[in-house]
């Protein structure tokens, strides 16, 4: 069982409004330390960052009207990262946070849905949302019948039970972090994956530990405390050059947010 959302969800709309401005903090500093949440609907857009970087609203603006639409109202809040905080990341990348992560090997049932969603949100790239059951097969697409879907589908799909819909922002909220069952699958545990610099375990150890599942076919288990310089034996460093390499062979954090790790 298994659902995943597209890049024009309300709550991806979050994911990558609070994953562009990280690319951002990463065009004016090596290792930026910041923080991003989102919550977006209904004309506005409300950002609160924890940021080594200076962000104006000049700067965010730009991001929320490409990705959300030029009609949201911007309200920003940008405050620098806790010093004490600030402190244990002074002499070099430690662990970030305290946290236990797990990566799962992705099944044939999640790489079908993840397949079939990445298809409908090239036809059509609005608002939607799929979930795959042992015998269901539920799309829920905006500006699409399903006439349009069948193509994709096929007859097996249960297809806009509530009839046809537009979605977006307009008609839902979206807030960073809220669909990490579409990012991560049976891999999610505590923290989220956007909107954070890399020395965040979330973002980190996650990525990490999804990379050693999918190589050994097993299920991996890390745990962290704030401040440790390695994780089983590993580096941190190392931890997070691993996922800087995934982050960057997808384009950037604004890119990882559409899909998340499936």
């Amino acid at each position: 069982m298994f659902e995943k959302v597209n890049p024009s969800h309300p709550d991806k709309v979050a994911d990558r409004i609070a994953g562009a401005i990280v690319d951002l903090a990463y065009t004016k500093q090596e290792n930026p330390r910041i923080a991003v949440e989102v919550l977006i609907g209904h004309g506005n857009c409300h950002i609160i960052a924890e940021s080594s970087v200076p962000l104006s609203p000049d700067a965010v603006k730009p991001i929320v009207d490409r990705i959300a639409g030029e009609e949201m109202h911007l309200d920003l809040q940008v405050v620098q990262q806790d010093a004490h905080l600030a402190k244990n990341q002074a002499e070099g990348i430690r662990c970030g946070d305290n946290g236990i992560f797990r990566g799962m090997p992705i099944t044939d049932e999640q790489r079908r849905l993840a397949a079939h969603a990445r298809r409908m949100y090239k036809a059509f790239p609005y608002d939607g949302k799929y979930i795959l059951t042992d015998d269901r097969y539920i799309v829920c697409q905006s500006h699409a019948t399903y006439q349009d879907l069948l193509p994709i589908v096929g007859h097996e799909a249960d297809v806009n039970p509530l009839g046809d819909w537009t979605g977006g922002t307009n008609v839902d909220t979206g807030a960073t972090n809220r669909k990490l069952g579409s990012d991560m699958g049976d891999a999610v545990t505590g923290g989220g994956l956007h909107g954070k610099d890399l020395s965040k375990a979330d973002v980190s150890v996650n990525i990490y530990a999804h990379i050693l599942a999918q190589r050994s076919g097993k299920p991996v288990e890390l745990s962290c405390g704030i401040g440790d310089r390695e994780i089983a034996g590993i580096p941190y460093r190392e931890i997070v050059e691993s996922a800087r390499a995934f982050i960057q062979r997808l384009g950037g954090f604004e890119k990882f947010a559409e899909w998340g790790l499936i």
